[in-house]
């Protein structure tokens, strides 16, 4: 007669008294893609034909507990897996019965912390229908068990490997300049022909053309305009996506109150998309289990140009990046910056000016005297009406030196034969070239002597890193004379923006911020009051005088050839 241990009996017991309380767990992740066996609706009529051979009549299906479009790596990234956590640890449901392992983890760190500490801790009963067959109430053992960890192990890979997959496409994509992320920038929107590509949406496009223009040429401060936005009842971009009926989400959107502030404005002047320009590749993904974001290094971004509609032209663009990098806080109770905000820097120190008023007059003086240390720097003090008549003064020189450039440039240009490479230039090149030449044989050589064991290996390394820095920046060097020499070549003619963005406040009698903004780069204020002015161009201005320099004394040959 065969013997009936007596903990087999107890089990049998228990399961017939003990009233399960069943949730269900279905998950379907992107990397599924369209597999119809792994579907929501597949996984639900498997749990609902086979649920009911594990009981008799003692059970009770409480919930289902759906995770769709959900990777298994993670359990923080499935808000019905922490849902159904939860629920176990309140006691509402004591079993969770699953198609098989791979739809509850990904992870075999996870999987093997839930089936031998959790399940146990809250004795609750898991049920795997697939194999690995498990049922932890009838051989709690099975966890432990090879079978089970080598198909965490498989299942784990198998997340790996289509992650790194997913990733390649997204690389592939990016550098094609198509768009991949799920959300197009406020201003844009996917274009319903090809969700790669982007085309313009008019209605908040309109609100990124005006934030430049507030921002560049009004003079606003980014704070400024978002009260003036949320003054005219626009609502913010977050807010504004859920108005056009997306699903957008993120992580503080609970604290999103559909109003602007400053720094959403500051964003948008940031964003190089607004010029035509897809750049993507900004944040990164830990890891395939860690699925927290990172911002990467600028210099990691993938920039593809000209692959949509721009909303802004890029010299308005450029003026925006100009005058961010400036100091332009300005007073709570104002909206507009000051005249002079972001271009006032000391002449000793390189700080920025204050701004001061005393007995009705405005005053500049040093930071650094003013608000840390005087022993430190001078007080560099100017007043405002003497600093606006001064910049004025200096501006329409510059603005008459440029037209005497341009009448030069146009008589150059109108001679019969002018040869306009600049010899200068070819000198130097030469000279830079021959330098490179002799570095990149010492370099060859340097090997040489160490294998005859001339010098250490230690030495090598350390004269080789040496030299290739300095090969390195000769290149530099030799690439941007190259570059100067075939603009030169090609000659310069009165259409050069140096010359048009000056000429055009020709007549001016007053200063405006947009002015400023246009043709000053930084003013510096001298202990005394003098100023020295570092106008935009300056690359520009110094190529047009050498090109004058080499070609005039060429024409006044030609000239003297014509009177003999």
């Amino acid at each position: 007669m065969a013997r009936i241990r007596r903990n087999s009996i107890e089990k049998v017991l228990s399961l017939q008294s003990k009233v399960w309380k069943v949730g269900k767990y279905i998950r379907l992740s992107r990397d599924d893609g369209n597999n119809e066996s792994e579907s929501i609706i597949n996984q639900r009529k498997i749990l609902d034909e086979q649920i009911s051979s594990y009981f008799d009549n003692d059970y009770d299906i409480v919930d289902e507990y759906i995770d769709d479009g959900r990777t298994g790596t993670s359990d923080d990234t499935r808000p019905d897996f922490l849902r159904l956590v939860q629920d176990v640890k309140d006691g509402k449901i004591n079993c969770i019965v699953t198609k098989n392992l791979s739809r509850a983890f990904r992870n075999s760190a996870n999987q093997g912390k839930f089936l031998e500490e959790f399940i146990p801790l809250y004795n609750t009963r898991f049920i795997s229908l697939y194999e690995p067959h498990i049922d932890t109430f009838l051989n709690p053992e099975i966890v432990h068990s090879l079978e089970v960890s080598i198909t965490g192990f498989i299942n784990e890979q198998y997340a790996y490997k289509t992650s790194i997959d997913v990733r390649r496409t997204f690389d592939i994509k990016r550098k094609k300049g198509e768009f991949i992320g799920a959300f197009a920038p406020y201003g844009l929107k996917k274009n319903p022909e090809d969700k790669n590509s982007l085309i313009i949406d008019e209605e908040a496009a309109e609100m990124v053309k005006n934030i430049f223009h507030w921002f560049v040429y009004d003079g606003m401060s980014k704070n400024g305009i978002a009260k003036r936005l949320n003054e005219l009842g626009i609502p913010n971009p977050t807010a504004y996506k859920r108005k056009k009926g997306l699903k957008y989400n993120n992580p503080q959107i609970h604290k999103n109150d559909g109003l602007w502030c400053s720094k959403t404005v500051c964003n948008i002047l940031l964003n190089e998309m607004y010029i035509g320009n897809m750049v993507q590749g900004k944040q990164k993904v830990i890891s395939y289990k860690i699925h927290d974001k990172v911002n990467t290094d600028e210099r990691d971004w993938c920039i593809v140009e000209n692959t949509h509609q721009a909303i802004v032209d890029k010299e308005t663009f450029e003026k925006a990046q100009s005058l961010h990098k400036r100091d332009t806080r300005v007073s709570p109770k104002h909206r507009n910056l000051y005249l002079f905000s972001g271009f006032l820097r000391c002449w000793d120190c390189k700080k920025t000016m204050v701004r001061k008023t005393s007995k009705n007059y405005v005053y500049y003086s040093c930071s650094t005297y003013s608000r840390k240390l005087k022993s430190a720097c001078t007080i560099h003090t100017i007043r405002e009406d003497v600093l606006e008549k001064a910049v004025l003064l200096a501006i329409q020189h510059q603005i008459s030196l440029v037209a005497n450039l341009s009448e030069i440039i146009e008589e150059i240009n109108n001679a019969p034969i002018i040869h306009t490479e600049s010899q200068k230039i070819n000198n130097l090149l030469s000279v830079k070239q021959k330098e490179l030449e002799k570095l990149t044989t010492i370099t060859d050589n340097l090997y040489m002597d160490w294998r005859m064991g001339e010098i250490t290996k230690t030495e090598y390394r350390r004269m080789k890193d040496k030299l290739e820095i300095q090969v390195e920046q000769l290149q530099k060097v030799i690439a941007n004379l190259e570059k100067e020499k075939e603009m030169l070549s090609k000659g310069i003619d009165t259409n050069e923006p140096y010359l048009i963005t000056f000429l055009k406040y020709k007549n001016i009698n007053h200063i405006e911020r947009g002015m400023l903004v246009e043709l000053v780069n930084v003013i510096y204020i001298h202990n005394g009051g003098e100023l020295t002015i570092e106008f935009n161009f300056s690359d520009q201005h110094r190529q047009i005088v050498e090109y004058i320099e080499c070609n005039n004394q060429k024409l006044k040959v030609l000239e003297s050839k014509k009177a003999i």
